[in-house]
């Protein structure tokens, strides 16, 4: 299986060969960029955004994320002629190899301490859609389409985490309505069913990602990353259990030298400046 070349820091100093990275006062933005066929994946840029997110992990400079796509779509899947194709003349060996390298993306997603935000517009479908439901938050559109194809080519809907992923999202039922049928979900239904944290049109929904994650960047470094810690781990723990784990991270929350500065701010009457320390 095709793997990237390992992905140097910091984020700002890497050229990406697969996707579009840019790194801006601490915001990464990664784009899409095929935008002729709807910015579909192949073997190298799932290898790649996968060594960017893992890379992101480690670059403290990094803030919080941005992905999106380019020219009017998200993304449409996994490239027909360059994956699938493909995929049909491989042995069971090479396709778990397949299987597993895509189910690292959203690992590498969900591991990344940033928080990531989407932002979405027009065709975001099979593997585009489980980029935009392994993110933190999802910014779309009214014209955004939004597809679990996966059972409309032949296969299960349990793909790259979906099945554990979106029903604690839209809920068990919506998120079994789409994975049994592959239908498209229309970006006005996505907001309502809770896919979508908001709508933006198609000229603002980046921008408006690009405000979001600059708020979040600004924020407290270490309390987002436990924030996002803590919302994943918490999915296989008790209440009682999830209390305890809170109590503990807030305690480690309350060493840092942002939390010193937020009440000194306050004591001030002023808007605290977090240093992600």
């Amino acid at each position: 299986m095709i793997a990237a070349n390992p992905v140097t820091l910091p984020l700002n100093s890497y050229a990406a060969q697969h996707v579009q990275l840019a790194v801006s006062n601490a915001v990464a933005t990664l784009t899409l960029n095929r935008p002729e066929r709807k910015n579909p994946l192949t073997f190298e840029s799932y290898a790649e955004l996968a060594n960017i997110f893992r890379a992101a992990a480690r670059d403290k400079a990094v803030k919080a994320i941005v992905i999106t796509g380019a020219g009017g779509n998200f993304c449409s899947g996994g490239d027909v002629f360059e994956i699938i194709k493909p995929l049909t003349e491989m042995d069971t060996s090479g396709l778990l190899d397949f299987t597993r390298m895509t189910g690292e993306l959203v690992k590498a997603m969900r591991a990344a301490p940033q928080p990531i935000i989407a932002a979405i517009d027009g065709v975001c479908a099979g593997a585009g859609a489980i980029i935009a439901m392994a993110s933190d938050i999802r910014i779309g559109t009214a014209n955004a389409k939004v597809a679990f194809l996966f059972n409309r080519v032949g296969l299960g809907g349990c793909d790259m985490g979906a099945c554990a992923i979106l029903p604690r999202i839209i809920g068990q039922g919506r998120a079994a309505e789409l994975l049994f049928t592959g239908r498209a979900l229309g970006g006005q239904d996505a907001e309502r069913w809770g896919f979508f944290n908001r709508l933006a049109t198609s000229a603002t929904v980046l921008a408006e990602a690009h405000t979001l994650a600059a708020e979040l960047a600004a924020g407290p470094t270490f309390g987002n990353a436990m924030t996002k810690r803590m919302l994943e781990m918490e999915w296989a723990m008790s209440v009682e259990a999830a209390i305890e784990a809170e109590a503990v991270a807030q305690a480690l929350c309350m060493e840092t030298e942002d939390f010193v500065r937020a009440y000194r701010a306050f004591a001030d009457k002023r808007k605290p400046v977090f240093e992600g320390n």
